[in-house]
């Protein structure tokens, strides 16, 4: 099967849907999938209003039905709703390729933290994008149901993965900051809400890996906190490795890959009872939900991390890229299907 995946979201941005994108390109071929990306890396950018960090790419259809043209996919699939993806949607549409889409952001929340726009609005912009697919991809039940109700179709799920041969627990301390340490991985960004984790008054050390807009200023508030930066491959998990627990106050995410990749490393995880934490979480044992941030960190002082592991071990890589796969060929399948009944 020949999929052409168009994104906004890419390398060197380091995030959720970029390491899922980056496990479908590593994975395609031993899943029977010849891929084709198209990415920022092919057109001019400019920065992101606010979020300098990211690139937005100067997309316009033409350029996607060409590539569309050339490499004759079986499926695209669109997996940000920037202005490649608006792009690849239109070129898809107009050539009749099979179309899915992923729901990988909840934008009108991220929006609304940052602007007056109201949520209805936004939704119902991403109603009408995603409305035009043969599958919408999602990570979680939680995000189905809310999705459902807003009047959105199609939805599929897609589950997600973590490299158990990279994140694995701790065998030695290698740190001398105060035990307990408590962590958080990901961007440094108002819609993460990271001042919930922050301002707790817990033991030992907070440690913040990750960066992002507001990084500046949370540092200079919270000079106690260790904050290092972005970190990749190795060096990542060698510090996941070195926390105890896994602090995530995200209450927008629609997953958190980050939460996989701390079970991995054999860290409890601490959440609010939300889309994503209590997809993974809830009834396991292997974290702590609750309103009560402080007492949930507190508590996941006493899980054994071996509940984490075991969590973690029902995860793969390969079974999350399958079932994309699957839903593809499905959607295919079903958009010929409706092609040849209006014939």
């Amino acid at each position: 099967m020949r999929v052409l995946v168009a994104t906004d979201a890419w390398e060197p941005q380091i995030n959720g849907v970029v390491r899922t994108l980056q496990q479908v390109r590593a994975l395609a071929v031993p899943l029977g999938m010849e891929t084709r990306f198209v990415t920022p890396d092919e057109f001019p950018t400019l920065p992101m209003p606010g979020y300098p960090e990211i690139r937005l790419a100067l997309a316009r259809a033409s350029a996607l039905a060409e590539r569309i043209a050339a490499f004759r996919p079986d499926v695209v699939h669109v997996a940000t709703e920037g202005p490649i993806g608006f792009a690849a949607r239109r070129a898809s549409l107009q050539s009749n390729t099979p179309l899915t889409t992923s729901y990988h952001t909840r934008f009108p929340e991220y929006l609304r933290a940052r602007a007056p726009v109201p949520v209805a609005l936004s939704y119902a912009m991403l109603r009408r994008f995603h409305g035009a697919a043969d599958a919408v991809l999602v990570s979680t039940a939680s995000l189905e149901a809310d999705l459902r109700a807003r009047g959105f179709r199609n939805l599929m799920p897609w589950s997600r993965g973590v490299d158990l041969r990279l994140y694995r627990p701790r065998i030695a301390s290698t740190v001398d900051w105060p035990r307990p340490i408590f962590l958080n991985v990901g961007r440094v960004a108002v819609e993460k809400n990271l001042e919930a984790f922050l301002a707790l008054d817990l033991p030992g050390t907070k440690v913040v890996i990750g960066d992002g807009p507001q990084r500046a200023a949370l540092e200079s508030r919270y000079p106690g906190v260790v904050f290092l930066g972005a970190r990749t491959g190795q060096e990542l998990a060698d510090l996941y490795a070195q926390a105890d627990v896994f602090v995530f106050p995200s209450v927008t995410d629609t997953f958190g890959v980050v939460i996989l990749e701390a079970l991995a490393s054999g860290l409890p995880v601490a959440a609010y009872p939300v889309m994503g934490p209590k997809d993974i979480l809830a009834g396991t044992g292997a974290g702590v939900l609750s309103e009560d941030l402080r007492a949930a960190a507190l508590e996941c002082l006493t899980i054994p991390r071996e509940a984490c592991l075991d969590l973690a071990a029902r995860y793969s890589w390969e079974a999350s890229i399958q079932q994309f796969r699957d839903t593809l060929a499905h959607a295919a399948e079903t958009h010929a299907a409706r092609q040849a009944e209006a014939a």
